[in-house]
């Protein structure tokens, strides 16, 4: 009885116990927010404070600090902590002078005056006007916006928002004093600042406690030559061009402020509030607005429905054919007949005889399955709302991470494939995967941040950065590499269900369409075509500075881009089996590979037909970046293409009798 008691004594104890946590999860769960996404409330007359972030430009694709212009300086420029994709974004963020009371309007507020441009500030400003920069600021962990109103397929308007706004214009000066656009004819186009900012700021107050959020950061630039009451005071300031106390507000008939030396230049703003049925979940709804929604959803839909068609045509011809071949070989019975046989199974002996090149081969596979495990995790992530755009630099730090992290999967994959070979020198296979891509990529990265830090970018990596980097690639990456590597010896070998032949069987004259070279070439096109509609979205995000947050259909043209690499990879080895060709390795990584070719000529595509680059950084940015994207691209689809033949070779001959 006694035991009965001390046992029904734990279970009601072990019942609270689990209660308690579930009650604590329960609570967790409750007050959980992602890091840097949580919500703010104000009060009234609450001082609320904007951030600068940087100067940007789909022209040069340099960002550029925002206090790299002669704008208004606070006594003491403040950074703000990045993360790592901030960093390697570009991001620097820092305090301004721009402020405001929450829920106040104020009209005509002076930000500061500069007594004469000089020739340096008046150059820059006109060379920041000219590449069309545009100014990037933050309120409450929104980006400053401007609104434009759109047209959809039903007729319906559209709000939707615009990054930033320009530093300024060019235009012409007519006869009488109006400025018009710079394609007129007559006269030399000028430049002008944008030295006045209406800033409109939505909230959403709460009913009972009084407190509101912030759902909305709008700006609208003007440009306008102030005037004022002589003398000037900064604190008492009397601007005759804006005054809230006359009823006289800037508008857009107003003569501008020129971008030349000895001009005068007073900066100054405005802050409007509205009340808004938007609540704080929904706030970022506006910015990652699809406009043409209808188009993107056809494209996708099509594309995987024509994917989708050609991979079961292949499956069901792979499978009935083979089938039919794998029983005929079974029936063999007499000699005669089995010394007749022709096909896939007469190159038996010769099917799993090591490439040449195995450990550059096995060091290929392994990377490219350490980019598929980051690439598959980070959409995980992605889809599970962790990789906010609320949340800035979240996607390039989890991408960095993750690939650092999946050095351990590379190891474990090229050091399984290379005792496959019969390779011995298991150290030097791991050393050559944990540093074949990463040096590539850091030799292209090294050369390209110092063309952007000779051009004083902000998008140049920083020292401290720099050797951060170095540190997760040789402190973190390559030892776990080799702990993959290892672990991978000490499992057990896989083991062929075929024994080699001492001499190679010679292999007989191939069709030219049967060659490395067409067949290659001709296996990627469709992998391809499964993801080139999504890759004009993902181009136009990076180079045109838009939101991307469609990680649905990502997901989606990824699974279907899997799939559709490992069907045209085993279709083309099947067929190259069939014509007695055993040398296989090479070509089942190439297949599904050469779509990365297709992807850097699309590249190619786009960047003369989409962007308007003129700066020569700039290109070697864009081919650069686009090299590593696609030698990326290279190394993941071969894999995956290299993995499924590697399945179907050994499942088909382990299937046929041999004596």
């Amino acid at each position: 009885r006694r035991r009965r008691r001390e046992t029904s004594s734990m279970r009601a104890s072990s019942r609270a116990l689990v209660a308690l946590l579930a009650l604590a999860l329960c609570v967790a769960a409750e007050a959980f927010y992602l890091p840097g996404v949580a919500p703010q409330d104000y009060a009234r007359d609450d001082i609320v404070y904007m951030k600068v972030n940087k100067l940007s430009s789909t022209r040069t694709q340099l960002p550029f600090e925002y206090y790299s212009l002669p704008y208004c300086r606070p006594p003491k420029v403040a950074h703000s902590v990045e993360n790592l994709g901030e960093v390697l974004r570009g991001d620097r963020i820092e305090n301004s002078l721009y402020s405001f009371e929450m829920r106040l309007d104020q009209q005509c507020k002076v930000v500061c005056k500069i007594d004469s441009l000089t020739a340096s500030q008046a150059g820059d400003f006109a060379a920041k006007i000219e590449d069309e920069y545009r100014v990037m600021m933050i309120l409450d962990n929104l980006p400053v916006a401007m609104v434009r109103m759109l047209q959809n397929e039903d007729g319906e308007q559209l709000k939707t928002y615009e990054r930033g706004f320009p530093v300024g214009f060019k235009a012409k000066i007519d006869a009488d004093g109006a400025w018009v656009p710079p394609d007129v004819d007559g006269g030399d186009a000028k430049a002008f600042i944008n030295n006045h900012v209406r800033f409109t700021i939505l909230y959403h107050k709460d009913d009972d406690t009084d407190l509101a959020r912030i759902v909305g950061f709008e700006a609208e630039p003007f440009s306008v030559k102030h005037t004022y009451e002589a003398p000037w005071n900064p604190d008492m300031s009397i601007l005759e061009t804006c005054n809230a106390h006359r009823m006289r507000y800037v508008d857009y008939d107003q003569p501008p402020q020129e971008a030349r030396a000895g001009e005068e230049v007073i900066f100054t703003y405005d802050v409007l509030f509205k009340p808004s049925d938007i609540r704080w979940a929904s706030r970022w709804d506006t910015y990652l607005l699809m406009t043409d929604a209808q188009i993107h959803w056809f494209s996708i839909v099509n594309s995987m429905m024509i994917v989708l068609f050609l991979s079961g045509m292949v499956a069901l011809i792979m499978l009935r054919t083979l089938r039919r071949d794998i029983t005929k070989y079974n029936e063999l019975e007499t000699a005669e007949e089995a010394a007749e046989e022709s096909g896939w199974k007469l190159v038996h002996g010769d099917v799993f005889r090591p490439p040449k090149d195995f450990d550059l081969l096995s060091a290929l596979v392994g990377t490219g399955a350490q980019v598929a495990c980051m690439f598959a995790v980070t959409l995980v992530f992605a889809l599970l709302g962790f990789l906010s755009p609320a949340n800035r630099g979240a996607l390039m730090t989890a991408m960095v991470t993750l690939f650092i992290a999946a050095g351990y999967v590379n190891g474990y994959v090229s050091g399984s494939l290379y005792r496959t070979f019969k390779g011995t020198n298991w150290v030097l296979n791991a050393f050559v995967s944990a540093t074949l891509y990463p040096g590539v990529i850091f030799v292209v990265f090294c050369v390209l941040n110092t063309l952007i830090w000779h051009a004083k970018s902000s998008g140049a990596v920083p020292f401290g950065t720099f050797f951060l980097l170095i540190f997760l690639w040789f402190g973190v990456s390559v030892p776990l590499v080799y702990a993959g590597a290892y672990h991978a010896l000490k499992t057990e070998k896989i083991e062929h269900p075929m024994r080699t032949n001492k001499i190679p069987r010679q292999v007989p004259a191939q069709a030219w369409y049967m060659s490395d070279f067409v067949q290659v070439l001709v296996g990627g096109v469709l992998p391809f075509g499964a993801i080139f509609i999504e890759l004009f979205f993902i181009m136009t995000s990076l180079w045109l500075h838009q939101f991307y947050y469609i990680f649905g259909f990502l997901g989606l043209v990824f699974l279907i881009l899997c799939i559709t690499c490992a069907e045209i990879s085993v279709m083309l080895c099947y067929f190259q089996l069939v014509a007695e060709n055993h040398r296989w390795w090479w070509r089942a990584f190439g297949t599904s590979a050469s779509s990365a070719l297709y992807l850097f000529g699309y590249g190619c595509h786009y960047f003369s037909t989409k962007l308007e680059v003129t700066n020569k950084i700039s290109a070697a940015m864009f081919f650069g970046y686009l090299f590593i994207s696609s030698a990326l691209f290279f190394a993941m689809t071969g894999a995956v293409g290299f993995a499924a033949c590697f399945w179907f070779v050994r499942t088909i001959y382990a299937s046929v009798k041999l004596d």
